[in-house]
């Protein structure tokens, strides 16, 4: 099982960030995309590219809003150029950074008609115009310039035959996207938290989905977002946690109904998360939505603790068919020696349960 740690996307600090990364033994970073909180997303890539020679690289996510596919394929396959066959595309509904645009997630429909397209821009193949419809259609149809030839389909002209195929990978948690993500994905990567339980549920649904669709239910990969901190002490690793774990939770109660199996009390914080949130302190452990999370649901949750606890959980999701796991650590507002701990935790006791 491949691990990647997740950070938000400054370029200023992206190469010694990639840098640290490789040499503690990740197998990748996922960077955000969200441009009022974090800077641009590709900008960062290239320069952790440039910083690196085995780290992995990709989204983590974008959305079919703020980017048109062709935009996002030609980035990612200029990445490639730098990077070879260690980029994949991460794509989500958004969150935080269509809320800060005023807007709420994307719909599931945009949602599977983006990854298709990008999947085949990708992939070298054309995609018609009548398949697009996302923000090019606010400008005026080619044809009224009456120029002597224009286009007749969309393409990534730049891209070479022989470049690596990068994989799409798209954040899911409802039985609705994940059933999308099943149809249109390389691989899914549920936020459903760290429970066994709740992601076996996420991968019967996606596979359920792949039956009716008429595809092979096998042929898909599974990946988790996992909230995770080590450290010797359990409150403190659970105090740590808790401002990114209200983000990752928050998404299996995004429109009040919760999502997967949750016993009454796991209901109950849900809920409460939902009413609480507070886009303002996104991912902060000094916020409302911190306050709302219990102890059981947190150790439940998410992964906290000890390196070689840490390890066990992690063993059990890769025991279900968990190919890659997203590792949020440490939250915004933690208090910087306790990090510290956690990060030499993890460096010393958890990555190298899952070295290469």
């Amino acid at each position: 099982m491949k691990l990647w740690k997740l950070v938000a996307s400054f370029a200023q600090i992206a190469r010694p960030q990639a840098e640290r990364a490789e040499a503690a033994g990740w197998h990748g970073i996922g960077v955000t995309d969200s441009q009022n909180l974090a800077g641009d997303a590709w900008i960062a890539l290239a320069a952790m590219a440039a910083a690196t020679d085995r780290l992995e690289l990709g989204t983590t996510v974008t959305n079919p809003v703020t980017r048109h596919p062709a935009v996002t394929a030609s980035a990612a396959q200029s990445l490639v150029a730098l990077a070879g066959d260690r980029v994949c595309v991460g794509i989500g509904r958004g969150d935080s950074a269509l809320a800060h645009l005023g807007r709420a997630p994307a719909s599931v429909a945009l949602l599977e008609r983006y990854v298709r397209a990008v999947r085949s821009y990708l992939a070298g193949e054309e995609v018609a115009f009548d398949a697009l419809g996302f923000s090019e259609a606010t400008a005026p149809d080619v044809a009224t310039l009456g120029m002597a030839d224009t286009p007749d389909a969309s393409r990534l002209v730049f891209r070479r035959p022989d470049a690596p195929r990068v994989p799409v990978e798209v954040a899911s948690t409802g039985p609705r996207v994940i059933s999308a993500a099943a149809r249109s994905a390389d691989r899914i990567v549920f936020a459903l938290g760290a429970a066994p339980e709740r992601l076996e549920w996420g991968m019967e649904t996606a596979r359920a989905a792949r039956r009716a669709a008429g595809l092979d239910p096998e042929t898909i990969e599974y990946a988790a977002y996992v909230n995770l901190v080590a450290h010797p002490n359990v409150a403190a690793a659970r105090a740590m946690v808790a401002g990114g774990l209200t983000t990752f939770a928050r998404f299996g109660v995004m429109h009040g109904k919760v999502n997967g199996p949750v016993d009454e009390k796991q209901r109950k914080v849900m809920e409460r998360l939902h009413s609480a949130y507070d886009m303002q302190k996104h991912t902060r452990n000094d916020s409302d939505q911190a306050a709302t999370l219990t102890p059981e649901f947190i150790d439940h949750y998410s992964i906290v603790g000890p390196a070689d606890h840490c390890v066990g959980r992690l063993k059990a999701l890769e025991d279900i068919g968990i190919h890659k796991v997203i590792v949020i650590g440490p939250s915004a507002g933690s208090d910087r020696e306790q990090v510290a701990i956690a990060e030499k935790t993890v460096r010393d006791g958890v990555l190298a349960a899952f070295a290469a």
